[in-house]
């Protein structure tokens, strides 16, 4: 018995040495592969900003380009500079106007996480409608110098653009985020909430429809008659054809202003039927939603391109 013992204890010290030591290892393997996460993630990190300064700087290069009264196309092979001056001013309105609604959507914010009074409430809300109105008034007057571009969506971000229906937001679909957000609606504000976005949605496929049907009757004009030939009883027909088409063109301005309308009207209905706190929740709720739109543009300008 007494030559048993030593050998088991020196067997036991050196799995303890040995377990010690594959420990000490794990631990170190464990540091190298935090240290080296560190390092990939300074790495984008820093990746991330370098791209976001490129974007800024680019940013501020087209803004200087707009104010020497140069207009970039979306082909980026073209300069105009004065067919171009309409969409530009309505672009630096809207910039402005971006800038006032987010400075309304904070006090909006920092009144309800204060408590603020339901009057005090409400006058934010109203004042956050009238901006609203202030924006559709700034593109029906730049829909009489450049419907193209309010259509065009250019004047918005990439992901923002993925939305766009004649020149914004559909009425329904922020019906319908407003809906998924807000907490402790009643039966019958969650039922009229529902026929708003059904009332919306029909509104919505009926100018859809009438677009389309814009689309085609100007496609008919266009593709139709003799092209050249310069007779000039040709001439006449083809100027009349662009003169017709020319008409319709001026219906695309009624377009926007329908469905500014309709959005104007959603807005409305829905203070009517929310509280003025549950107004104020679903207004910053879509102002969150247009926030992370603008941020997910921005996400993928700065992307590492390889």
């Amino acid at each position: 018995m007494g030559d048993i013992s030593p050998r088991t204890s020196f067997s036991t010290d050196g799995e303890t040495d040995h377990n010690n030591i594959m420990t000490l290892r794990r631990l170190a393997q464990n540091r190298e592969a935090a240290r080296k996460s560190r390092l990939r993630k300074k790495a984008y990190v820093q990746q991330l900003e370098n791209s976001r300064l490129k974007l800024t700087q680019l940013e501020q290069e087209l803004q200087r380009a707009r104010q020497q009264g140069v207009f970039i196309s979306s082909s980026g092979d073209q300069a105009h500079s004065t067919a171009g001056n309409g969409a530009m001013a309505f672009d630096v309105e809207y910039r402005r106007w971006q800038e006032d609604k987010n400075r309304k959507m904070k006090e909006l914010s920092s009144a309800l996480d204060a408590h603020a009074s339901d009057a005090e409430l409400r006058l934010i809300v109203d004042a956050v409608i009238a901006h609203y109105e202030e924006l559709f008034r700034i593109k029906s007057n730049a829909a009489k110098n450049d419907v193209f571009h309010l259509l065009s969506g250019m004047w918005k971000t990439p992901a923002e653009r993925c939305f766009l229906w004649l020149g914004g937001f559909r009425s329904s679909e922020i019906l319908k985020l407003i809906a998924n957000k807000l907490e402790l609606l009643t039966e019958q504000q969650s039922q009229e909430l529902n026929n708003l976005q059904e009332s919306s949605q029909q509104a919505e496929d009926a100018m859809s429809q009438g677009m389309d049907n814009l689309q085609q009757s100007l496609s008919d004009s266009l593709s139709s008659g003799t092209l050249g030939s310069s007779s000039s009883g040709n001439v006449a027909s083809y100027m009349g054809q662009m003169a017709m088409a020319m008409g319709k063109l001026g219906t695309l301005e009624g377009f926007i202003r329908q469905a500014d309308n309709l959005r104007l009207q959603t807005y409305q209905q829905m203070l009517r039927i929310l509280t003025t706190r549950q107004s104020a929740r679903a207004l910053l709720a879509i102002h969150d939603y247009s926030l992370r739109l603008r941020a997910l543009s921005s996400l993928w300008l700065a992307r590492p391109r390889e």
